[in-house]
């Protein structure tokens, strides 16, 4: 049996068991269902490894701290979503729990004093709430997650008492768009309504986990272009209306070493040759350089079916990310270039080098903890630039962003 230092994350939904003697078998499954499907995608793109799904409990462990507690954010916004347009018997208030520390690992469970006391802090948490521990708050990225104190409290069967923290509500920064809730039969709209966590989590998420499901006509209004899901149809069923978006200039698009645009002629030995984008390249430049949001999404179902055909994993890994920036999401895009990387993709390694000096702070960040991460001594230099100079947006503190900071804790991973 082997040992691995894991976040681990409990959810449940409040009250599911009262719930459970008030309705019919079939409407309890039908709740399991919406519930697992629009958890499951959360848990999978930020890095989660679903261990258990029993009823309506989740147990579920990441390899970051960081992850885990913005995939809880994810979750309660997604929530959030959905029971705005769902019956009060089809809601889903969920508690979110966070703890971290060396587990014992099975193939298809995980053992534990940390897992204990996971479930625990499950026990005291909130619906719509995401609750981590002491151990998870020192160990996450504070730069990325915001966090306050709820307090000391004993646990049964846990020695001690154990710090407890939550993520506070948004807003946390400008950058969250401003939703206006249109209720069925209203004549003005409620002003100023927004998610829990304002999308900071769950506008990281890939577009491809945004799949068509009960509650994604409201996401992919709330989230834009950013992280809206895959389809036009859903825009006919969404009841909420973006105010005064403006999106961000978008970077064009990672050239290979070889090719850029549809070919170059190059020689090698004396012989001419052409490099020409692959079929799945030229649909992400397709999705780039339609002119509106719609358009976009109304092309990203070629692309990705495209991808799914491509056999080397890193190039897919590669492929997702190049999407994604065709997208407008470059944060989710540092995601699959790292793990484009894991997969021996130079592209990708090339491609995380270039984020690290992006206009964006936060995906600076994001590149620099995945270089740390990887531990690429071959991004040290510019670790070491960025860790010096640092770029625009800097805003340091606990709900600002601070890329000198991730570059110089990236090369205390390198060994600095």
């Amino acid at each position: 049996m082997k040992t691995a230092n894991l976040a681990i994350v409990f959810t449940d939904i409040q009250g599911f068991t009262e719930r459970t003697s008030r309705q019919t078998l079939e409407e309890n499954q039908r709740l399991l269902k919406v519930h697992h499907d629009l958890l499951t995608p959360v848990f999978k793109a930020f890095g989660g490894r679903i261990i258990k799904s029993i009823g309506d409990a989740f147990l579920v462990t990441f390899e970051s701290p960081t992850q885990a507690v913005l995939s809880g954010m994810a979750i309660q916004d997604r929530l959030w979503q959905y029971n705005r347009s769902a019956q009060d018997a089809e809601r889903l208030d969920v508690r979110v729990a966070i703890n971290v520390g060396e587990v014992r690992v099975e193939s298809n469970d995980v053992f534990g004093e940390p897992v204990n006391i996971a479930s625990r802090v499950e026990s005291i948490a909130e619906a719509g709430e995401v609750f981590f521990t002491e151990a998870v708050y020192l160990a996450m990225n504070k730069a990325e997650v915001p966090a306050q104190e709820v307090g000391a409290f004993e646990l049964k069967g846990i020695p001690g008492k154990i710090r407890v923290f939550r993520v506070p509500r948004a807003p946390y920064r400008v950058e969250v768009p401003t939703v206006v809730h249109v209720a069925p039969g209203a004549e003005a709209p409620l002003p100023n309504e927004q998610p829990p966590f304002g999308n900071l989590a769950l506008s990281r998420m890939p577009t491809s986990s945004l799949a068509a499901g009960p509650d994604l006509a409201a996401t992919a209004a709330a989230l834009g272009s950013r992280a809206a899901t895959v389809g036009g149809r859903l825009v006919a069923r969404t009841r909420t209306v973006l105010q005064s978006v403006k999106a961000a200039p978008r970077p064009a698009l990672a050239s290979r070493k070889l090719a850029v645009g549809g070919g170059v002629l190059a020689l090698v030995l004396g012989i001419g040759f052409v490099l020409r984008d692959s079929p799945a390249e030229d649909a992400i430049e397709d999705v780039a350089e339609a002119s509106s949001t719609k358009e976009k999404l109304a092309r990203v179902p070629d692309a990705e079916k495209l991808i799914s055909q491509e056999k080397s994993p890193g190039e897919r890994a590669w492929l997702h990310g190049q999407l994604a920036e065709a997208l407008e999401a470059p944060g989710q895009a540092v995601g699959f270039y790292r793990s484009g990387v894991k997969a021996g993709h130079g592209d990708s390694e090339d491609r995380l080098l270039e984020l690290l000096e992006h206009p964006e702070c936060r995906v600076r960040s994001n590149a620099a903890e995945a270089l740390g991460e990887l531990k690429l001594d071959s991004a040290r230099g510019e670790l070491e630039d960025l860790a010096e100079d640092g770029g625009p947006g800097e805003k340091p503190g606990l709900f600002g962003c601070d890329s000198r900071e991730a570059a110089k804790k990236a090369l205390e991973r390198l060994g600095r």
